[in-house]
C-alpha cells in the first residue's frame, strides 16, 4: 500500500508501527516521505497514492477521491501557527503587518487559513504581498529582512527565539478563543474505492502501539527528524499527538467543519459537499 507524509516526529511516530510490519493484518507500506506542501497537491491531481498526510486546509481539493480517516491526524489545542517578525516592537500588534511582505508555507495549509480569517478581522487595509516559501527557510527569511514577517508551524514553535525572532500573534490562541475549539492541523485521508474501514484500524493500531511502545520509535524518529534534538522532536510529538489524533470525536467534526465553512464564506477554499466529511 502506497502512502505518503511528513518526516516530522508526530508522522513518523504515529506511522512507525505499521511502516515497520507490527500491526497484525496490515499490508505493508510503501511510504514517499514529503512536505505537507507536497502532500497536498498529490492528493489533489493524483490517485496514485492509497492513503496520504494532507492538511486539513485541502480537503475540499480532495473530497471527491479521498476520504477523510477518523484517526492519525493532528488536531489539538495550545498547538497552531505563529506569526513571527523580527521587529520586538511589533509584538501584539496586527496593524505592524498593514501592506507588508508575509511568508507562508503553503495557500493550502491550516496555518494559512488562519491566517487570512485572523489578518480580515485584525489587519487593517490587509497585508501586502503572499510569499509562499519551505517552513525551514521562513525564519532564516525574516531573520535577515528578506520578508517582514513569517507564518511558522511544527517545530519552530519551540526555536524561534534561537534566530531573534518575536511572535506577533499566536493563530492557535486566536482560533480557539474566537470559536472554542481545538485547531484542524493535519488529516490523514484514504482513496474512496479502497477498504476505509480495515485502513482506518491499522492507521488507529499504530497510534495506539506508538502510545504502548514510546521507545520502539525513537531510532525511526530521529532519523528522519531534520537535525531536531531528541528533546524538541518529543516536545513535537507531545503537543500534535493526542486523544484527537485515535478519534477525531464531535469536537474534532465541529472544528473541520466550523474551519472550512468559514473559509469557503471567504472564498479561500471552494465549496464542497460537508456530508462529505464523513
Amino acid at each position: 500500500m502506497k502512502i505518503a507524509y511528513s518526516p516530522c516526529p508526530n508522522d513518523t511516530f504515529v506511522f512507525h508501527a505499521w511502516a515497520h510490519g507490527l500491526i497484525s493484518g496490515a499490508p505493508e507500506l510503501e511510504v514517499k516521505y514529503a512536505d505537507i506542501d507536497i502532500t497536498n497537491g498529490l492528493a489533489a491531481t493524483t490517485k496514485e497514492l492509497d492513503v496520504i498526510k494532507i492538511s486539513y486546509a485541502a480537503l475540499p481539493w480532495v473530497l471527491e477521491n479521498y476520504a477523510l480517516l477518523p484517526c492519525g491526524g493532528a488536531l489539538g489545542r495550545g498547538c497552531g501557527p505563529l506569526v513571527l517578525t523580527a521587529d520586538a516592537a511589533a509584538a501584539g500588534n496586527p496593524s505592524a503587518l498593514s501592506g507588508k511582505k508575509v511568508a507562508v508555507p503553503s495557500e493550502r495549509s491550516t496555518a494559512y487559513l488562519l491566517f487570512r480569517l485572523w489578518a480580515a478581522q485584525n489587519v487593517p487595509g490587509g497585508v501586502g504581498e503572499i510569499v509562499v516559501m519551505p517552513f525551514h527557510e521562513i525564519m532564516p527569511a525574516v531573520r535577515d529582512g528578506k520578508i517582514d514577517a513569517g507564518l511558522v508551524i511544527h517545530e519552530a514553535r519551540f526555536t524561534y527565539q534561537n534566530y531573534g525572532l518575536t511572535q506577533l500573534v499566536d493563530l492557535g490562541n486566536w482560533w480557539e478563543s474566537d470559536t472554542g475549539l481545538p485547531i484542524p492541523l493535519g488529516a490523514i485521508v484514504a482513496r474512496r474505492d479502497l477498504d476505509l474501514e480495515a485502513i482506518t484500524r491499522w492507521v488507529r493500531e499504530s497510534v495506539e502501539y506508538a502510545w504502548e511502545h514510546p521507545e520502539a520509535s525513537k531510532d525511526y524518529i530521529m532519523c528522519h527528524a531534520q537535525e531536531l534534538s531528541p528533546e524538541v522532536a518529543q516536545q513535537h510529538i507531545d503537543l500534535y499527538v493526542n486523544e484527537f489524533t485515535r478519534d477525531l470525536g464531535d469536537k474534532g467534526y465541529e472544528a473541520i467543519t466550523g474551519l472550512l465553512t468559514r473559509a469557503a464564506a471567504e472564498g479561500l477554499v471552494p465549496e464542497f459537499d460537508l456530508a462529505k466529511l464523513k
